[in-house]
């Protein structure tokens, strides 16, 4: 069974060979040549994973990516591997506060794509895979709950939006109650140790996902940093 996956990319060789390459390991890949092709077909195909690239013309890949993840639903939590052919950091981490859970600059390597597509994929599937054989799938910190079954977190009985990554993150630190953590350690325990953590991206999820759950996001009661060393998880939460 092939799995789906979309690609949002105006570069049509480029997207050519992703997806013969991506074909080759059994991904089926669609090829939306623009931002407004490609939220249509994200709605009929219902992708597993969706490659956004950065600079298009019309709608860039930042607006994409914002009005996918304000979609309602399962839609919204879709993963987002983000390619760009620019240096900036700023892009990358503003790519990152909007809800892409990977990025990845051009021009790279078809392999390295293959093991990104797979990293993000397993992190789902394992997760889901986990939960099988727990008795209690739901974390309760206080008002939080993490439900590892249906993959949402409430506070208080509202919803919080987050990306599949970084539920994946906060899972693993919960699950890790009251342990510090280095940055490296909550990298290993989502991705496994293939992939190499993209400078301090890491701290760009960790505050988007603050500022999902906590009250004041400046003023943290559930994920505290440990100056020099990286968060832990508070056990004790209200």
């Amino acid at each position: 069974m092939t799995s789906p996956l979309l690609m949002i990319d105006d570069d049509s060789r480029l997207a050519q060979m992703v997806v013969e390459y991506l074909g080759q390991s059994g991904f089926e890949v669609t090829h939306a040549t623009g931002g407004q092709q490609g939220l249509e077909q994200l709605s009929l195909i219902q992708p597993e994973l969706v490659i956004l690239d950065l600079m298009m013309p019309g709608m860039d890949g930042l607006e994409v990516c914002r009005r996918i993840r304000s979609l309602p639903g399962d839609a919204a939590r879709v993963p987002v591997l983000m390619l760009t052919a620019k240096g900036d950091p700023m892009d990358r981490i503003i790519g990152l506060e909007l809800g892409a859970d990977d990025y990845l600059p051009k021009p790279f390597e078809p392999r390295e794509l293959l093991a990104r597509v797979r990293a993000v994929l397993r992190r789902r599937g394992e997760t889901g895979n986990a939960t099988v054989s727990r008795t209690t799938p739901v974390l309760r910190f206080g008002s939080l709950d993490i439900d590892r079954d249906a993959r949402t977190v409430q506070v208080a009985g509202q919803l919080c939006e987050l990306t599949s990554y970084q539920f994946d993150l906060l899972v693993a630190m919960a699950e890790r109650a009251g342990r510090v953590l280095t940055r490296d350690q909550i990298m290993e325990a989502v991705r496994g140790r293939e992939l190499e953590a993209f400078d301090r991206s890491i701290d760009v999820h960790i505050g988007r996902i603050r500022n999902a759950i906590e009250a004041d996001s400046k003023d943290p009661k559930r994920i505290l940093t440990v100056r020099g060393v990286g968060y832990v998880f508070a056990k004790q939460q209200e």
